[in-house]
């Protein structure tokens, strides 16, 4: 071979090598923009809202995963799911993909799928509870949802789990006031009562245990709850729900019986109504809750109060009323004797009569 010869040799492969490299790296960047590329399905055409819901069971393996997005259309290639599982674990220094249920965008490329099952952002379903529900009130509307059903909701709520919440008050027969009335979210599948329970407990424990101070009420935990939820039951008009603690406040202080119709509806589980309202006979039916008969609280809260009545009765209004009855939009005639009261009531009745 001639010097020319060599020279020639080494000048083509210096010049293939480049070119080749080039064409590999640009092969690679094509597959791997093919194989993250969204898939047109019919969803996909229909709009970007469309989702697919794909369930991962527990236990089930990265490349199995892969297999299954494939088969339902969501990503183009399980070699690529592949080869992006690997890198992530090497990046995170472990984990990995987690059980569930996801809601998934056939539109969404590969890296965004797999970023959403390995952070676990499975499919959420919500559900609220208005302040002044009482337990049956709860229990109904979860067996109407779906949840679980309204038995196993009481069943749950007759355990007190003071292992957790060790602040729950001694000797509570069920957890009515303190599951905290509020908007939660939780994962689609799997959920129990005793989870539901739970977490309003712990809402609880969060938002309203921190307001309470035993030293700046003459009140218990118990007793500030009960009271609370009370409030809850009779203040249907912002405005007036410090008014109505100061009420009951005035009345606790001076030994004169609560009189709160909402206590006799809990005891007797009923609800009055305009045209059906509380008779004599049930006002004065004998029950733990009827505070018409009993002094001081019931032995219970007779609802779920929200964080403004349980800030109102730590704050009651200053006030010298210590009677209110209410009017039909629902607001109150507030009264400071006896007399007052009387009249208020009589004018309110004959209004509603006479339309």
């Amino acid at each position: 071979m001639t010097k020319g010869s060599k020279w020639s040799k080494w000048g083509f492969l210096a010049l293939v090598v480049p070119v080749a490299a080039g064409i590999a790296a640009w092969q690679g960047w094509a597959w791997w923009s093919w194989a993250t590329s969204p898939v047109v399905t019919d969803a996909t055409e229909q709009g970007a809202d469309q989702t697919v819901q794909i369930q991962i069971p527990p236990g089930t393996s990265g490349q199995q995963i892969g297999q299954d997005l494939e088969a339902a259309g969501l990503i183009r290639s399980a070699l690529a799911w592949k080869w992006w599982s690997r890198w992530q674990v090497r990046q995170t220094d472990g984990g990995g993909f987690q059980a569930g249920t996801y809601a998934l965008a056939p539109t969404s490329s590969m890296t965004d799928i797999a970023e959403t099952i390995w952070t676990g952002q499975v499919v959420q379903t919500s559900f609220t509870i208005p302040e002044g529900w009482n337990l049956r009130q709860m229990a109904a509307y979860f067996e109407q949802e779906g949840f679980f059903s309204a038995e196993e909701f009481l069943a749950v709520t007759e355990e007190i789990p003071r292992d957790r919440f060790p602040w729950l008050p001694d000797g509570l027969p069920h957890l009515e006031g303190f599951l905290f009335p509020n908007t939660y979210q939780l994962p689609a599948e799997g959920i129990t009562a005793t989870q539901v329970r739970d977490i309003m407990l712990k809402q609880f424990e969060t938002l309203a245990l921190p307001l309470y101070d035993p030293s700046a009420i003459d009140l218990s935990l118990l007793e500030w709850v009960t009271l609370s939820s009370i409030v809850e039951k009779e203040s249907v008009v912002e405005e007036e729900r410090g008014t109505i603690a100061g009420v009951f406040t005035n009345r606790l202080e001076q030994d004169i019986p609560l009189g709160a119709d909402p206590t006799v509806e809990y005891g007797l589980g009923i609800t009055q109504t305009p045209e059906q309202p509380l008779t004599w006979a049930q006002v004065g039916t004998p029950s733990p809750y009827n505070t018409y008969i009993n002094p001081g609280l019931p032995p219970t809260p007779i609802a779920s109060p929200g964080q403004a009545s349980l800030e109102a009765v730590l704050n009651p209004e200053d006030t010298e009323y210590l009677f209110f009855v209410a009017r039909y939009d629902g607001t109150h005639v507030f009264s400071r004797t006896l007399a007052e009261h009387e009249a208020a009531k009589n004018t309110i009745r004959e209004t509603f009569n006479n339309n």
